[in-house]
């Protein structure tokens, strides 16, 4: 595991990188947080970093250049123009690359979800403002769906407990709705929102918080290896961080397991 190194990718205000850093690390995999000029080369050579050295590549979140224009927009604009040949090869290879809420946005703007066919030119999809217009912050509950390569450890039809906190979280498809029978017969469709017993959230909040399209919290590329999630398994490690923990006696926090599980396919790769 000494060889396996996570890349946590920040700009100006991004947020939730030391959560995810530890996560990592509470798991035995290294993890540092790195600029985007120390991959871009905009910085002192001894500060320098090459993308190719890590095996996992993580874009955490927050609110990069103020969400500006729309939501990861600038960040994923900063990307293309210095580092898609990067990023492209990084993923070919098979390695892995995780947005978290703002990172998901990102995602999403850089093309490389739902990834039908690569990293694509243009937005196939969006996250746009949540359908109550409200910042949403609250401990809500997914159901795995379909396992990627970040899930294999966790059961399918597992319900978990994550928070959120996003104001632009509503998975929509605008008017390519007919792209999400391409996403569920590619199993590409990872978590969704649902009630705390497992039953389908059906668009009604606050079981599905933003009024996304088909309850959709989570999807990955066709290969797996790639997966934006918009609700925060890294600030759900302990068991104390479990929004119901002094009346349930949970052994950990519902987060572990996912970083458990991406421990157990680098470890394997």
């Amino acid at each position: 595991m000494k060889d396996i190194r996570a890349c946590i990718l920040i700009i100006e205000g991004t947020n939730c990188e030391f959560e995810t850093k530890l996560a990592f690390e509470s798991v035995g995999i290294s993890a540092e947080i790195v600029h985007l000029k120390q991959l871009i080369g905009n910085v002192p050579r001894e500060r320098r970093r090459d993308l190719l050295d890590y095996r996992i590549l993580v874009f955490p979140g927050g609110w990069s250049a103020g969400d500006y224009v729309r939501a990861g927009a600038i960040f994923a604009a900063r990307i293309k123009s210095k580092l898609i040949d990067k990023i492209e090869k990084f993923v070919e290879s098979g390695n892995l690359v995780l947005g978290i809420c703002n990172g998901f946005q990102i995602l999403t703007e850089l093309g490389a979800l739902p990834g039908f066919d690569g990293i694509s030119e243009k937005p196939e999809v969006a996250l746009t403002t949540n359908l109550n217009a409200k910042f949403q912050c609250r401990a809500i509950y997914l159901k795995h769906e379909n396992k990627c390569k970040f899930t294999e450890r966790i059961p399918e039809g597992r319900v978990l407990q994550f928070p959120v906190a996003h104001a632009e979280g509503r998975f929509t498809l605008g008017e390519n709705e007919r792209l999400l029978d391409r996403l569920i017969e590619n199993g590409q469709i990872v978590f969704r929102y649902c009630r705390e017993d497992g039953g389908e959230a059906d668009g009604e909040f606050p079981f599905n918080p933003n009024g996304s399209l088909y309850d959709i919290a989570g999807i990955c590329n066709p290969d797996g290896n790639v997966l934006g999630m918009m609700p925060h398994p890294e600030r759900v490690i302990s068991k104390i961080q479990m929004a119901d923990w002094t009346r349930n006696n949970y052994r950990e926090g519902d987060g572990r397991i996912f970083f458990e599980s991406i421990r157990e396919y680098v470890r394997n790769m």
